[in-house]
């Protein structure tokens, strides 16, 4: 067994991980902040009074 290799491998499998998991939680932040944003603009647009009432002259 190469151990000096295996550590490396080791090394270099948890460094990968790690971004991966680094780059998954931004990832998950901005989905966040992106669904923050979209309720408030789903509460900026809602007009309760809109469509309430329908004037038809003939």
């Amino acid at each position: 067994m190469d151990i000096p290799a295996m550590s490396m491998s080791l090394a270099q499998n948890n460094l990968s991980q790690a971004v991966g998991i680094s780059v998954l939680k931004m990832a998950k932040e901005q989905m966040a902040e992106q669904g923050q944003q979209v309720v408030q603009l789903i509460k900026r647009s809602v007009q309760p009074n809109l469509g309430g009432n329908l004037d038809i002259s003939v």
